[in-house]
């Protein structure tokens, strides 16, 4: 089984959402062998918690307004360390930087096949490393 061709177009749109945003190392794995709940898991982070809230805002506007569709859930917006907006056919996590080296949800589908994703989200990868080295290897919650 693999993932829909819906749930490759709203994987898409976000990747591309997140991009536009400035999100760090996009990245989409189908997991729709391993997993009955969703076709899809888009990763995404940002170095501080308001730039998360603005690549989660944007996400689910795209999604709203392009593909008219509405997350189901979304978790974590109080500490907007780790936003989880739940689409039932795909499931979109955006980090802090931090969170995202921390918990390497990367290793845990680094066995499902990786989703081709727009250019501008591929050219993201690596972009948390850049901007750690940039700022002395420390990354806060200043912009």
């Amino acid at each position: 089984m693999t993932a829909t061709d819906r749930s490759i177009e709203l994987i898409n749109a976000a990747a591309q959402a997140a991009a536009d945003r400035l999100a760090h190392d996009i990245i989409a794995y189908d997991v729709s062998d391993v997993l009955s709940i969703t076709d899809a898991f888009l990763l995404a982070s940002a170095p501080n918690d308001r730039q998360v809230k603005s690549i989660v805002d944007e996400i689910e506007e795209r999604l709203q307004k392009e593909l008219g569709a509405k997350p189901v859930r979304r978790e974590g917006d109080r500490d907007a360390r780790w936003i989880l907006l739940d689409y039932v056919d795909i499931v979109i996590h955006v980090q802090h930087s931090e969170e995202r080296v921390f918990y390497a949800l990367e290793r845990l589908w680094k066995d499902c096949p990786e989703i081709d994703l727009p250019e501008d989200a591929v050219r993201t990868r690596g972009k948390a490393e850049e901007h750690a080295q940039l700022n002395g290897g420390v990354e806060g919650d200043q912009s």
